[in-house]
């Protein structure tokens, strides 16, 4: 019977791998998240079956709670939600990886110096990724705020936290005290860690720290099966860790800023108001004549960012662009990496509204054609498409790869009112020459386009 269950685990990790490699491309993605799941549920099921388990009731009761609750969610969150739902769920699978480390050191039966310290190090990794996605959770859903939160000598406080944890982790280790003492307090100290971590990370970080806490509960649930000796775990946790890890990487390189930065340089706090100001005004453009400018255009590139996902603008727009096409207008999609509050984030709502893939294109591929654009339309982005980037060295976005939106013949930005971007600093683009202000809610402003252009 051990051999049929560590076949099924290794069946389970083939399905894995497979998932996570069709999830890679934008039309493969959904079944592989269909094969990520059967693979979970084989898992779950060899697990529940196999011989010597104890508690079957409380364990399937369990499971059974939280299908039944994952599918509700899954069915009634929104779209726009997602990166919420996205951080919740990573929370709780580190939650989970911090459980298994807290029982199995709690019973004492891993059997040797060397599985304690992969159950700590597993502990350590998932409670800090459970306690700092809630609080990730909290930002997006606007529970709390949304900017960074600092207080004097922040790190050195916060450091300070994190070694304590390590500290009682060692302790718990090399059997200093007894376990249940330094265990309450090692993932107390390690769950705060979690919680002053995510503080001073604002909401433009957090495709970056959506996915640093992705690899770290893929870290933790590594360990844990290590400690275990569970091969799903092993394979299942370090494909996550490895994926997130080099994910992170990616949207922090998207910004051109350290991890380091992302999670100690409090970018984005209200001090940076005043950064790079300017004394020219905007200049504005009506509705009827930016449908017109849209209507005679050859070419049309429409930028988007978090103010779409707000105002959950993307039917509007993919009702817009269908009213262009009509007209033999090229439209084409241009997505920045970090555009929203997680990776992909701008890809998925466009999707939901029935956007081609054909018409996304990244970065690298759209740059190169603003300067043959007619128009770009903005549309609740900001930073990523402020030229000061390229040029501005006391910017504190300089360096960062953007969107050459103002090199097209024209640009309409629509925008709610005039407030900055997540950076604090003031747009070049918006008092650029080329560039014409339409202020206004982006779904309200697609559906007076879309009606203006249908009377032209």
């Amino acid at each position: 019977m051990q051999h049929l269950v560590e076949a099924a685990y290794f069946l389970t990790a083939f399905l894995f791998i497979l998932g996570l490699k069709q999830m890679a491309s934008p039309k493969t993605a959904r079944q592989g998240i269909v094969w990520a799941g059967r693979a979970m549920l084989l898992a779950v099921l060899v697990t529940v079956f196999a011989p010597g388990l104890h508690n079957l009731f409380l364990i399937l009761t369990a499971a059974l709670l939280g299908a039944v609750l994952a599918w509700v969610a899954g069915k009634r969150v929104p779209m726009t939600d997602m990166p919420q739902m996205i951080a919740l769920y990573n929370g709780m699978g580190g939650g989970a990886a911090a459980a298994i480390a807290a029982v199995e050191l709690g019973r004492g039966a891993l059997g040797g110096t060397g599985l304690t310290a992969l159950a700590v190090v597993g502990g350590l990794i998932g409670a800090i990724a459970f306690s700092g996605s809630l609080i990730a959770f909290a930002k997006l859903q606007q529970l709390m705020r949304e900017r960074p939160i600092t207080f004097p000598q922040q790190q050195l406080f916060n450091g300070l936290v994190f070694l304590a944890a390590c500290v009682a982790g060692v302790a718990m280790i090399i059997g200093l005290a007894p376990a249940p003492l330094w265990s309450l307090l090692f993932f107390t100290l390690a769950l705060l860690f979690g919680i002053l971590m995510t503080l001073p990370i604002g909401g433009g970080d957090m495709p970056v720290l959506i996915s640093l806490y992705n690899a770290l509960t893929g870290m933790a649930v590594g360990f844990e099966g290590f400690a275990m000796q569970n091969a799903a775990m092993i394979v299942a946790g370090t494909v996550v860790g490895a994926a997130g890890t080099l994910l992170t990487v990616l949207m922090a390189r998207a910004m051109n800023r350290s991890i380091s930065n992302v999670l100690f340089g409090a970018f984005g706090q209200e001090a940076a108001v005043g950064a790079a100001g300017t004394t020219a005004e905007p200049k504005t453009i009506d509705l009827d004549d930016a449908a017109i400018l849209l209507a005679y255009a050859s070419k049309v590139l429409i930028v988007t960012g978090y103010g779409m996902a707000i105002a959950q603008a993307q039917h509007k727009i993919r009702e817009l662009a269908d009213q262009l096409l009509a007209r033999g207008v090229i439209v084409k999609y241009a997505i920045h990496p970090v555009a929203g509050r997680m990776p992909g984030h701008m890809n998925v709502l466009l999707a939901e509204a029935g956007v081609p893939y054909e018409q996304l294109f990244d970065l690298e591929e759209i740059n190169p054609e603003f300067p043959t654009a007619d128009v770009s339309l903005v549309l609740g982005a900001n930073d990523v498409v402020n030229p000061a980037a390229r040029h501005n060295k006391q910017s504190p976005i300089f360096g960062m790869p953007i969107l050459d939106v103002d090199r097209s013949k024209t640009v309409v930005v629509v925008k709610r009112g005039k407030g900055r971007g997540f950076a604090g600093i003031d747009n070049e683009l918006f008092t650029a020459d080329n560039t014409r202000m339409l202020y206004g809610d982006a779904q309200q402003v697609a559906n007076h386009l879309v009606q203006a252009l249908k009377r032209l």
